[in-house]
């Protein structure tokens, strides 16, 4: 089984749509959308949920007005002015740290696990898929990133799925870091900008830092035909394949209106014969070839 994670250095490049459009050409695969703070893979695959699990992710202080001697203690070591003069909880504040918890002389403080959002395991029209939703101002997306892909790890082997496609967060941060651990390879999606370089650089050197081989790919880039020569001359000094350029196509953003990927779209389009040769070369690569033989048309 092996895992090919699509990532970039920040939202807005592609990857959900060239994740899916991986998705309607490989076989015998499974999906995985890590991006738990904005998932967006279910709008194009429109998954059938079968099973959802709470995912408990933190604590949050309670005040026990019973046991309280409102002596102001945890007001005064709160940084994140999370008690209210009341002596009850902002929930909207506390950071579920657990000083007030530990030092309250009155032990009037209980501290419980909280729900924080849900992960889902789904039926979708190209295989399998795993994918979370994070509640609303709720952190430790890294942990339910880590949650999210080992549910999916143990799903392709009951279900003897050979390649795991896996929709990462944008960025470099801990759901970055969570996504990417003891992956296969990774695909890293690039606009032609100056700020897109700089961010494919960050995403390289993170790959580099877990010694996972990256590869690239060039979105849009006949917009800044001459940035994108200077990214392709950079990957090629830093020993990063390219494995394709996509053209600015309004025929994407007409797919995704439908729920549609570009290749149901319109299979036979120009766009569509270059991201089937991307996936391709992904195939080809030193890094997928070995075991992946018969997951393609």
């Amino acid at each position: 089984m092996k895992e090919l994670v699509i990532l970039s250095g920040k939202g807005g490049t592609g990857k959900t749509s060239l994740t899916a459009a991986f998705a309607s050409i490989a076989k015998n695969i499974l999906l995985c959308d890590t991006d738990v703070d904005a998932a967006d893979l279910h709008l194009l695959m429109n998954p059938e949920i079968n099973k959802t699990h709470d995912f408990i992710g933190g604590n949050e202080a309670v005040i026990d007005p019973d046991k309280c001697t409102q002596c102001g203690l945890c007001m005064e070591l709160c940084r994140f002015n999370a008690v209210k003069d009341t002596f009850e909880i902002d929930l909207f504040n506390c950071e579920g740290c657990g000083v007030c918890y530990d030092l309250c002389p009155e032990k009037a403080i209980a501290f419980p696990r909280t729900v924080c959002g849900q992960w889902f395991i789904s039926d979708t029209r190209f295989g399998p898929m795993v994918h979370a939703r994070l509640g609303i101002a709720q952190e430790n997306s890294g942990k339910l990133v880590s949650q999210v892909r080992q549910a999916a790890q143990k799903m392709a082997k009951t279900k003897n799925r050979d390649l795991i496609i896996t929709d990462g967060p944008p960025g470099i941060g801990c759901p970055v870091i969570a996504s990417i651990g003891q992956a296969t390879a990774l695909l890293l999606i690039c606009e032609p900008t100056v700020s897109g370089l700089h961010d494919l650089k960050r995403v390289i050197e993170l790959a580099r830092h877990f010694k996972i081989p990256a590869m690239t790919c060039i979105n849009k880039y006949d917009l800044n035909p001459k940035q994108t020569g200077t990214i392709k001359a950079f990957c090629e000094k830093t020993k990063i394949p390219v494995m394709g350029e996509i053209p600015f196509d309004p025929a994407f953003t007409k797919a995704l209106v439908q729920g549609k990927t570009i290749l149901e779209y319109d299979k036979e389009s120009t766009t569509s014969r270059i991201v089937k040769e991307i996936w391709d070369k992904i195939y080809a690569s030193s890094e997928m070839k070995s075991s992946l033989n018969h997951l393609f048309n």
